[in-house]
């Protein structure tokens, strides 16, 4: 087994997730195992319940581990499924140190930093240290960090207990062209990689993040001053045209092969085709398609980070360009539908509180009635359901129990383990109140993956081809079952994707629509840039029929 150590270092968003999950594409691509996991200071348990347009989105993995978004990068560039044990917060460490103190495991012996935390971060490393070739370890935060001192002095210790070429460290950080002096400047670098060195750890490896290429000059400094040889400087230059072409610039800059020489692993040739197609699919489309995202926390990028790359798979499928349009929903409300003029596509992702959501309604409204493809994700679904309920099935003021506890026509609701409803008296969602956590007083919340019974004859299994498929989950409210009847009555309304126990929606579709779908689950999270999800190739193909009429 072989560890890569990732640490970043001048500021935060550096890209070490990125760079991490390039690296892992490069190994695969040589024919290595490789996976990934995530230590993140901060001392939430876990991202699930932070406000999106603080952290970004919340990634949900497969056993329904609730984490950061960069654990979806390294699903989409590799082909590993990661589940909750790689990924790790301050708070899960803390407080599984202290329940091990409660619980007298230490033996009334004084917990401190070193060694109890120390050791339970290098458990956490031990225990993905199965059933893979290389394993690599991204540290949140920037070096220097107070939060973040637990983790660097814990893989310290680690690489120190490992036989020599087992552990390599790669310090990513950034090399910044002043403009003013018209010249990079590599103090910063020097200084991060000294505050590194000061905590016992000399990286083998500096990925350099930079605006312009960095000359000979500029390596050989940093390659003096940082202690490093002068192949260990590898240019990180801002990529022209999409993330995905990393990995190609990275294996240009000789990484995958310098970090084979320094693990004593075997230089296998290497087969980087399927990335080379996907940024020649990219850098020369055929065509072009405009999609509007209406969603509520379209301020920050991150919030949407795997719908926005599940998109650009499907215009990768599609040999297209994306022109991306994010709208706020309350925007919607508030001006009205113009906004969604001139868009080939509408799409509406999930979130949670009330705020935005009738914007969100009048936008599938808006797809519905003038043959826009529509495709609603989680929340987006609930409230195009309410739509159709208010607006064609006759259930005027039609909502959901989250926001409102007191609806005559509570089309989506909450339900008990035995999938009856719950009344809803949880102050906290009332109309007064936006709430952006999903973290429920009642009923269950499904997380992970969930079965989906697809219904014969209908869109989703002609693009699926599969009679059950396997989705990620992370919500708690459910179609009503009680108003199936009156949304299908008209023939339209279609329940395509059911659980396996007949219970609940998982999909729907509008028959005499060109394309209008809606899923509870989140296909976003299973798409890759070389394997896009067959919804969003769908979608995207919609969207450019519709550009075409």
């Amino acid at each position: 087994m072989k560890y890569i150590f990732v640490t970043g270092g001048v500021i935060s968003s550096v890209g070490k997730g990125l760079t991490a999950a390039a690296i892992g594409a490069l190994l695969e691509s040589r024919g290595f195992r490789v996976t990934h996991q995530k230590f993140d200071p901060y001392l939430n348990v876990d991202p699930g319940r932070m406000n999106p347009l603080q952290h970004g989105e919340v990634y949900v993995l497969k056993d329904g581990g609730e984490t950061d978004l960069d654990l979806g990068h390294y699903e989409r560039f590799t082909n590993t499924d990661l589940t909750r044990k790689n990924s790790m917060t301050s708070g899960q460490l803390y407080m599984s140190v202290l329940e091990k103190e409660r619980n007298g495991v230490y033996g009334g012996h004084t917990v401190q930093v070193i060694p109890h935390i120390t050791d339970e971060i290098k458990h956490r490393i031990e225990l993905n240290s199965h059933d893979s070739d290389v394993l690599i370890t991204e540290i949140g935060g920037t070096t220097g960090d107070i939060e973040g001192l637990p983790f660097l002095e814990a893989i310290r210790e680690f690489a120190l207990e490992r036989p020599v070429g087992d552990v390599i460290f790669i310090h990513v950080t950034l090399v910044p062209f002043i403009k003013a002096a018209g010249e990079m400047k590599t103090k910063p670098t020097q200084q991060s990689v000294a505050k590194l060195r000061e905590i016992g750890i000399t990286p083998n490896i500096i990925i350099c993040r930079c605006e312009h290429s960095m000359n000979t000059e500029l390596r050989r400094k940093i390659s003096l001053f940082c202690n490093v040889p002068f192949e260990g400087v590898i240019e990180e230059k801002d990529v022209e045209h999409s993330i995905y072409e990393l990995p190609l610039v990275l294996q240009r800059e000789g990484l995958d092969q310098l970090i084979c020489k320094l693990l004593n692993m075997e230089d296998r040739p290497s087969d980087m085709s399927k990335w080379q197609d996907v940024v020649r699919s990219i850098v020369a489309p055929h065509s072009s398609v405009r999609i509007g995202l209406v969603g509520k926390y379209v301020k920050l990028n991150d919030a949407y980070k795997s719908i926005t790359e599940a998109l650009y798979h499907g215009c990768i499928a599609n040999d297209s360009r994306m022109e991306l349009v994010k709208i706020d929903s309350e925007e919607i409300e508030r001006n009205g539908t113009g906004v969604l003029e001139d868009l080939d596509a509408i799409l509406v992702p999930g979130g949670y509180g009330v705020h935005g959501t009738e914007g969100k309604i009048l936008a599938a409204q808006y797809a519905r009635e003038h043959n826009i493809p529509f495709l609603g994700l989680c929340l987006g679904m609930q409230m195009a359901v309410v739509e159709y309920a208010r607006n064609v099935a006759g259930l005027k003021d039609a909502n959901s129990t989250e926001f409102y506890s007191d609806l005559k026509y509570p089309v989506i609701i909450l339900l008990d383990k035995d999938f009856k409803p719950i009344a809803r008296v949880d102050k906290k969602y009332d109309h007064n109140h936006s709430s952006d956590s999903c973290s429920p007083k009642d009923g269950t919340l499904r997380l992970g993956t969930y079965d989906c019974v697809l219904k014969d004859g209908s869109k989703a299994k002609s693009l699926y081809k599969q009679d059950v498929i396997h989705e990620r989950h992370r919500h708690s409210y459910e179609v009503n079952p009680d108003y199936l009847a009156q949304l299908e009555k008209d023939g339209n309304f279609i329940v395509s994707g059911i659980s396996p126990n007949g219970k609940l929606v998982e999909l729907i579709e509008l028959k005499d629509h060109p394309f209008f779908m809606a899923c509870q689950f989140h296909p976003e999270y299973q798409s890759k840039p070389h394997n896009p999800h067959p919804l969003f190739k769908a979608f995207v193909s919609a969207a450019l029929s519709n550009k075409k009429k």
